[in-house]
């Protein structure tokens, strides 16, 4: 296999992923930050925009990018794309949401599926950065 044949396996996303995973302190450890992400992709599907700390928006925009584009690329007769979509989504009618509303609605965009801005300090009551991350197009 050469190199153009291997880039279509994968699709690519229009943001930058760091290759290092993001510390998310858990007192459970690896398993404590994967549910803490599946918590808050979950959530994010759910309402559509969620204000958080930067470094776990930062993370969750990352995997929600990749199950959208998955999800447009592939749709819900995709068995891989189904099992990952069952994996991260928590709540089994929200599945339902992300093949049926979201990838229609992401089909034709030719930018990222996701924003990411950095929410105002509330000095001296918050000490982390804050952000807020939504699904575009929610206002259109």
């Amino acid at each position: 296999m050469n190199q153009a044949e291997i880039s279509q396996l994968v699709s690519k996303l229009r943001i930058r992923i760091n290759p290092r995973h993001k510390n998310l302190k858990n007192p459970e450890g690896p398993q404590g930050r994967l549910k803490k992400l599946r918590k808050t992709l979950t959530a994010l599907f759910k309402y559509e925009r969620l204000e958080l700390n930067y470094t776990l928006a930062d993370e969750t925009r990352g995997y929600a990018e990749r199950l959208i584009s998955e999800a447009i690329r592939h749709g819900d007769t995709h068995k891989a794309t189904m099992e990952m979509a069952d994996y991260w989504i928590e709540e089994k009618q929200l599945i339902h949401k992300l093949f049926k509303v979201l990838a229609p609605r992401f089909s034709d965009y030719k930018t990222s599926y996701t924003m990411l801005y950095r929410a105002p300090k509330a000095y001296p009551d918050i000490v982390y950065p804050r952000s807020i991350i939504e699904l575009r197009g929610l206002f259109t």
